[in-house]
């Protein structure tokens, strides 16, 4: 499909494929160093999926507030156990971190997927008191940004207290992945890709948006970027020098990193 090679990003970074297991290896380390000391809820349900759960990082403290980061995989792999490390900077400033995993295609449309993340956060919301921020990475960055959105059908008292949003390196239109041989499995045709952008809609939110993408990311994901900055009136973008797309949210790790500094203040 012409578009295939515009959105492979595994391909274009140095050792790419070898990403994925070390993470699974660091997020195991951390998942359990943090289970040993109680401060980690893990595989809590917010559905009857099985793939609907949550893990619940905890800061050594009173929570801040909440961060729910939602991973990304083109909505096709990975689980949010892969990414339990990237909590680490959160938690040392003080905050709570959730992270979800949600139903995949082909079994699920991406609209389902939007869905489950609605209710994963509606139920998270409920564990933890205080401001909420909202990051996610890749499909990720385009789920939260959804969520932003008023077909999201977050309650008021979620809403509320939701203070930012931060799609990392998100696909903000979806309208070029029906020209990609992912589209097998995303069934999209052009109205679902349509009703699915961010990028072609508008905020519900009257929060910052503060979209962040790697300067040495594929041109495509550095195009998606700009067109959810471009559309939403008073959000920001970062491009963050040297950072491709696998190691883009490697500042999530970093509790004085200007990643957190711009996601929790």
């Amino acid at each position: 499909m012409r578009n295939d090679a515009a959105y492979n990003n595994v391909d274009h970074i140095p050792d790419g494929s070898s990403y994925p297991d070390r993470w699974e290896e660091e997020a195991r380390t951390f998942r359990e160093a943090e289970a040993a000391i109680g401060r980690a809820r893990l595989n809590t349900a917010y559905g009857d999926h099985d793939r609907e759960r949550f893990d619940l990082f905890h800061p050594a403290g009173r929570p801040e507030g909440l961060l729910i980061f939602v991973h990304g995989g083109y909505w096709l792999r990975f689980h949010r156990t892969t990414w339990s490390h990237f909590a680490q900077g959160a938690t040392a400033r003080g905050w709570a971190v959730a992270m979800p995993s949600y139903p995949l295609a082909p079994e699920v449309r991406i609209a389902d997927i939007t869905r489950s993340i609605s209710t994963a956060i509606r139920t998270i919301a409920g564990y933890v008191a205080g401001p909420i921020a909202l990051a996610g990475h890749s499909a990720g960055g385009h789920l939260v940004s959804r969520m932003a959105m008023a077909d999201a059908s977050l309650p008021p008292e979620v809403t509320g207290r939701i203070r930012t949003v931060m799609p990392i390196s998100p696909v903000s239109d979806l309208r070029p992945l029906i020209e990609t041989s992912m589209n097998a499995d995303f069934r999209l045709d052009a109205a679902a890709a349509a009703a699915e952008s961010p990028a072609l809609g508008t905020p519900a939110l009257d929060v910052p948006v503060h979209v962040w993408v790697g300067a040495e990311e594929r041109p495509v994901f550095l195009d998606q970027a700009r067109w959810l900055s471009e559309a939403w009136p008073g959000s920001t973008l970062t491009i963050a020098e040297g950072r491709h797309h696998f190691d883009v949210i490697d500042e999530l790790r970093t509790p004085d990193s200007a990643m957190l500094e711009r996601l929790l203040g």
